[in-house]
């Protein structure tokens, strides 16, 4: 967690115009009281840093006084521009959620534009959505708290579980993702389980980790026709939303050389605020597998948070 200053709040009555400081903001479900941005969607309230503002200085050769570029909450403490959607913001009960970094550019509307030839809220500036009302003013401090990515890993193997030999597909779908979460700078907490080919005890887990609210589930083993193999029967019950088409393209994808890609039963769905993921059990699948979840992950994720972000 980490402290960020307000140094000004500011508010307008009409788009696309810069906006004056105010003692204080108001901030209901529905946006800041009195702001010509407030309403029923994701970008509620608006932050800009003196990090970036300050840059801009240089290039405008002036100073730059808190509202000009339409910020609602002028900040200092950190470059917000680094944040993440979902990332929040809290304050006694106010908690507003980061949505989007940046946005498009009004141009010639824009009055800093139409002075500078440029302008650093498209660039660097974010936007929240309100998850609890409450008030902010100048000089108070915010609280950063990003967004913790939760994952389970779950192996299904008689032998693996009983030690006749080692899991290697589990270890292996955690250090990709380990290194993916890493180069994408996201927090995140992995734990494995493994366990034998029992439905019962997978049934447990997932119902665990529904619970738990896991952004992350993915499964090895039990994807084929072997009698033992049962993982999409106990999985599909559970979704309520299947996504064919990721499981349906990487068949296809592998299954043009080597036939038995094709056998494969995987599934991808969504199970509650989980997504989920179930991969064959050898070690040369899963590393198919994730490069291909891995193209869609992130927008997955945006998505299934209500973000619609391309």
């Amino acid at each position: 967690m980490q402290e960020i200053q307000v140094i000004s709040v500011n508010i307008s009555e009409k788009k696309r115009t810069a906006k004056r400081p105010v003692n204080q903001i108001e901030i209901t479900h529905n946006g800041i009281l009195g702001d010509a941005h407030a309403g029923p969607w994701n970008r509620q309230v608006s932050l800009l840093g003196m990090e970036s503002i300050r840059k801009f200085e240089k290039e405008a050769g002036r100073r730059i006084q808190p509202g000009e570029f339409a910020e609602n909450i002028t900040t200092n403490g950190v470059e917000l521009w680094k944040l993440h959607p979902l990332d929040r913001f809290t304050a006694g009960d106010l908690e507003l959620e980061v949505t989007q970094i940046g946005k498009e550019c009004h141009g010639a509307s824009c009055a800093i534009f139409k002075e500078v030839g440029n302008c650093v809220m498209p660039k660097e500036g974010i936007f929240c959505r309100v998850l609890s009302p409450g008030t902010v003013k100048s000089g108070m401090n915010l609280e950063l708290h990003p967004k913790i990515y939760r994952v389970m890993i779950i192996t299904l193997s008689d032998r693996a579980s009983s030690g006749e030999y080692e899991d290697k597909s589990g270890p292996r779908i955690k250090e990709l993702l380990e290194t993916q979460l890493t180069i994408e700078n996201c927090q995140f907490s992995i734990v494995n389980s493994l366990i034998p080919d029992d439905p019962h005890k997978l049934g447990d887990l997932l119902h665990k980790a529904k619970e738990e609210l896991t952004d992350i589930v993915i499964t090895t083993g039990g994807t084929g026709i072997g009698p033992r193999d049962f993982t999409p029967e106990v999985v599909k019950p559970l979704l309520d939303k299947e996504i064919p088409g990721i499981m349906e393209a990487i068949r296809m994808k592998y299954g043009q050389e080597k036939t038995a890609a094709l056998v494969s039963r995987s599934v991808a769905g969504i199970m509650g605020k989980s997504l989920l993921f179930t991969l064959p059990g050898s070690v040369n699948a899963v590393n198919e597998y994730m490069v291909e979840i891995f193209r869609s992950l992130k927008h997955l994720t945006y998505m299934l948070h209500g973000l619609d972000i391309h």
